[in-house]
């Protein structure tokens, strides 16, 4: 990206200098995520839609096992920035697809990342999938799986495009318990109708164990999801376009507020068995 489009990303309109570019490098740094360490920050913040996607994807890959020519769908991928790493990182050919995000707009970023073999954009609706059955060897969805895979049935139409032993993988925000009361009263002020698409991992295992279907393979709640969470939220509502600035600083108002009472992330990877 170039420095003049790298400066339209901030609110204040101005270009940073190098120090400033390390500087953020250095603040968004984990151990946890070496991987995603070596993406440019600009880019990961101009292209933002919620959590980190780069951190969430790496964790989901720690133990989705992902090795070169795969075939993959990214199930609600955005702005395709998981699409790209995973295709980059493991060398899979990885359908991005988003019911969202135009692909003309998706097929531009993975351009410039010199990835259109492998990496392909498609325009979908999660419950109207123009695919074979038994089309892919993994089918991932991260941040997103909450806004369809809720229903009872879902599970099975989903993993019908799976082949025989191929697996599930998805990272979800979630609840550390079912919430008892909507709101949680301390959250009232934050509190928005799609969380209540945000559950349990108690909740995520039965969901899918009930249908047996798939073999649950990993199912845990990300170590200090919320603090992950609420470090990208304030650098995004420091440096972000000013709408999404704005509502990642609301956004980490309340996790900072709930401080890992109620909300983190839950990952979950299966095995399609039948």
């Amino acid at each position: 990206m170039c420095c003049s489009a790298i400066s339209c990303i901030f609110r204040m309109g101005r270009p940073m200098n190098d120090n400033s570019v390390s500087a953020l490098k250095r603040r968004l740094f984990k151990s946890d995520f070496p991987r995603s360490s070596d993406y440019d920050p600009h880019w990961l913040i101009a292209n933002a839609m919620g959590p980190h996607a780069l951190w969430l994807a790496e964790w989901l890959s720690e133990r989705l096992a992902l090795t070169p020519g795969m075939q993959v769908l990214d199930l609600g991928c955005g702005k395709a920035l998981t699409s790209i790493f995973l295709a980059k990182e493991f060398g899979v050919t990885i359908w991005a697809a988003d019911n969202w995000i135009k692909p003309s707009e998706n097929i531009v970023r993975i351009k410039r990342e010199g990835l259109s073999a492998t990496v392909l954009p498609v325009a979908i609706e999660a419950h109207a999938l123009p695919f074979a059955e038994k089309s892919f060897d993994a089918i991932v969805s991260v941040d997103a799986y909450h806004y369809f895979g809720t229903d009872d049935l879902y599970l099975g139409y989903i993993t019908s495009f799976l082949k025989p032993g191929g697996r599930l993988g998805i990272v979800v925000p979630g609840t550390r318990e079912e919430l008892l009361e909507i709101p949680p009263p301390h959250l009232a002020k934050y509190w928005v109708w799609d969380f209540c698409s945000f559950h349990s991992l108690g909740w995520w295992r039965r969901h899918w164990q009930k249908t047996g279907l798939v073999e649950i393979e990993v199912a845990d709640t990300q170590t200090d999801g919320w603090k992950l969470w609420l470090q990208w939220n304030e650098v995004c509502a420091q440096f972000g376009l000013e709408s999404w600035a704005n509502l990642a600083r609301r956004e980490a108002e309340m996790l900072r507020l709930d401080a890992g009472r109620t909300f983190g992330f839950n990952r979950l990877i299966a095995k399609r068995t039948s």
